[in-house]
Order: C-alpha cells, then structure tokens, then sequence
C-alpha cells in the first residue's frame, strides 16, 4: 500500500503577507550600468572613518568569535546608550539595551516583548512594509491612519490617529523621519502622539532606522524627549543607515529599564547574537568624528533637491528626512506598477508601494536617491516624462 502524505495547510499567518517587490524590480532592471537604480534602499556613501578597519582587525580575534554575551557587547551597550542619551535627553544605561541583528528581528523582539497575538498595532498609511507585515508575523492586526498633503507636506491625519485607537490598541508602531515617504513628525504631531498613548496606555515601538537623517537644518530628536512618552518609548536602532553600515546587519533596541529583561529573553530566542566582528565596527561607528552625518547629510540633500527638480510640475512630495520620495501615479492617469513597468524600458528601476501601506501608499511610486550621484538623477527627468 502506498500512503500518500498530506502536506499541512499554509498558516493563516501568511494570509496577507505580499512579496516585497523590489526584488522583481531589480530582477528587471539587471546589471544593465545605465539603469537608475532608484527601487532599493541602498548608498553609495562610504562608512565612518575607522569602521572597515577595526572589522578587519576583529576578524580571527577568538573574543569576537564568541556565542556570548547573548545581548550582545557589554562595551557596545555603553556607546549606544551614550548615542540614545545625547539623542533624546533622557538618561539610558547600557543595562537598557540588547544587541540585534539589524533592524529586521529588532522589529519582531520588540512586538513580541509588548504586544500579545490579536493585538492591534497602529502604523502610518504608507510606511516600510517590513513594519506592517512583521505585526501580521506576530499574530497581531495592522490598523492604518493616513497621512495627508497639506501645503505641500507630508502630515498626519491626528483626527484618523485618534479614531483609530480600540480597546484592543496596545502600540503606535512610528518612524521619524518615515520611509518611503520622506514624512517628519511636527511638534504637533509629536504632542498628540505623547497624549494619546499616555491616556489609552500604549506602547510606542519606534523605528529610528532614518531618525538622524534630516534636511533643510532641521535636528535629529528621539520621542523620549516627548511629554509622556519616555517610559513607553521601545527604540528600534540600526547602524544601516546614519552610518551606512548596511552589511554588517547589527542594530539594536532599547527601552524602559523595566522592559530590558523582556526584550533579552525574545531577542535570545529569535536572533541570538550578533556576530563579534559587526559589533567591532558598530563600536568605530560610534566613535567616529565628528561631521560625519552631516556630511552625508547635506549630499543626499543635493541628491533630494536634484530629483524634485527633474520632477517639476509633477506630483512629488519633498522629504524632509530619509532616502526616498513618493510620485502619484494615479494623479497622473497611471497605475505604479504599470509605470514601473514603463520606466524599465527608459532604464529606471523604481519600486510600487502595494504593499506598504493602504489607500494612499497603493497611489505612489517610490523613488529613492540615495544610491545615484546628481550628474545621474539630473537625467531622470527625460526619462520619466518619456515613459508616461
């Protein structure tokens, strides 16, 4: 007798948890060098001065090739707290912070150490699909509130906030600024936030993947220096980004010293420990000169300020903060993923925003421009208008 097996059916987890889509796009576009490369969030912009080099001499070193300690480099901790601590000037000790691989399981530690399955986390409409479809693994409900277009701007819809708060709430899941939209938090914004998790008793999970990355003179800031906000705060770190350390995959989460037990226990049994030789560069990261963001800054200022003039006269919105813009497709009588399709013949690779988000997200194109000098995107504008 031959017995056939039969397969478990798929969790429902997955149930609505799309693809990403910027692997197919790059998948399109190729190794062709004439293509744009504006569908992924990537730089070309080199690390701090020191990182390779204390990577390179951690390598084969036995006390960075090491299981332990779980959470992560005792002497890392230190620094990072330093970096909160100057951020938001609230007091964080090295006992506050774990550790991670990157922002992606710091993500998943920091739902699963304050939110239990069913709960409803609150995010912005667009924002990262990374943030949304970690709350579906999680066994949580995604509920989304706006952002709007006011006087050219990207703002929060505080009325849609306010509305979308239930008995079930237990988080705001934030970044500041938000990616792809380029969205930066007023100080209005940042008050109704405070309010509103003080009085339904929320959590806020914050992303700070972009949060030093700013333009137009404006300053980093870290919601604990917010009213009410700096003994529900659990921070999403990363050193992806503000210290373009992509590769290294180390970051980190931090939060009320209550919290830290919790964050260790699920980051333990989720990512472990980072590699030692990560941790090493991280350490050079946080110590490097001074200026060094703000260099970065002020080009991918230029590279922002480049792309809005090639789009002149189209609806784009202005970043005010991180690596990526957002084009209304449906504005222009075209749906984002047909206009991504066109863009490939022109030799633009640009990623829809399905997946990231709601109503509004499903409107836009995204376009990053970070990773392309201006002589490059100063060509995106011919391309652009040829393909619609």
């Amino acid at each position: 007798m031959v017995y056939r097996r039969r397969m478990p059916a798929r969790p429902r987890r997955l149930d609505e948890v799309p693809g990403f889509g910027i692997d197919r796009v790059a998948a399109a576009a190729g190794e062709d060098p004439a293509v744009l490369r504006l569908e992924n969030l990537d730089t070309d912009l080199p690390v701090p001065d020191g990182v390779v080099e204390a990577t390179r001499a951690a390598v084969g070193d036995d006390e960075y090739n090491s299981y332990l300690p779980f959470t992560g480099r005792d002497d890392l901790k230190e620094l990072i707290a330093r970096h909160m601590t100057a951020r938001s000037g609230v007091e964080h000790a090295a006992g506050q912070v774990v550790i991670t691989l990157g922002e992606g399981d710091g993500m998943v530690d920091a739902l699963e150490a304050t939110c239990d399955v069913g709960d409803e986390v609150i995010l912005t409409d667009p924002t990262y699909a990374g943030m949304i479809n970690r709350v579906r693994l999680a066994g949580c409900i995604p509920r989304l509130v706006p952002l709007e277009v006011v006087d050219g701007r990207w703002r929060l819809d505080l009325d849609a906030l306010a509305a979308a708060i239930t008995p079930r709430t237990t988080a705001l899941f934030w970044q500041n600024p938000s990616f792809p939209a380029g969205f930066r938090m007023d100080d209005d914004e940042w008050a109704a936030v405070g309010r509103l998790c003080a009085e339904h008793d929320l959590w806020l999970l914050y992303l700070a993947l972009f949060e030093g990355v700013v333009f137009d003179g404006a300053a980093p800031m870290h919601p604990g220096s917010v009213a009410g906000l700096a003994e529900r705060t659990v921070t999403i770190g990363s050193f992806s980004v503000e210290f373009r350390m992509i590769g290294w995959r180390v970051g980190w989460i931090a939060g009320p010293a209550e919290t830290a037990g919790d964050l260790g226990l699920v980051h333990i049994y989720n990512g472990l420990t980072p590699g030692g030789i990560a941790m090493a560069g991280a350490r050079a990261a946080l110590q490097a000169p001074a200026g060094d963001l703000e260099r970065c800054n002020a080009e991918w200022q230029r590279r922002r300020d480049a792309v809005l003039e090639q789009c002149a006269g189209l609806p784009v919105v202005p970043a005010d903060g991180a690596w990526s813009m957002l084009l209304d497709c449906r504005e222009l009588g075209v749906e984002p993923d047909e206009l991504s399709r066109r863009l490939i013949g022109h030799k633009v690779a640009a990623t829809p925003m399905g997946a990231w988000g709601g109503d509004v997200a499903r409107r836009h194109l995204r376009l990053v421009f970070s990773n392309e000098r201006v002589e490059r995107l100063q060509t995106l504008g011919e391309r652009l208008r040829a393909a619609l």
